[in-house]
């Protein structure tokens, strides 16, 4: 019985700071500081065709950025910046397999 509680003890931890993650991201967007996401997967779908694999909405010096990690239909992964506030791409980085 104690087993049970804590593997659903380590389980729920990472459920707490995606709740974190997407209180904040609300809190931005109720606020106007930042687009939607269907927004911003919209210009990174326009700029690199390819499926979004992973998504991370950081502050960067006083500014929100959106992290887009994303495969493209041939197989090949990108890494995105977006400005959460404008949509602009500010990078794209292919990952090279070697790294």
């Amino acid at each position: 019985m104690i087993r049970v509680v804590l593997i659903c003890s380590f389980l729920a931890v990472p459920a707490l700071a995606d709740d974190d993650d997407q209180d904040r991201a609300r809190r931005a967007l109720d606020a106007g500081e930042i687009l939607p996401l269907s927004s911003i997967l919209s210009v990174a779908e326009a700029e690199r065709p390819g499926r979004v694999i992973e998504v991370e909405l950081e502050r960067d010096d006083g500014n929100w950025i959106y992290e887009l990690e994303l495969v493209t239909p041939g197989g090949r992964l990108y890494e995105m910046e977006i400005d959460a506030a404008t949509g602009t791409v500010l990078e794209i980085e292919r990952e090279d397999e070697d790294d």
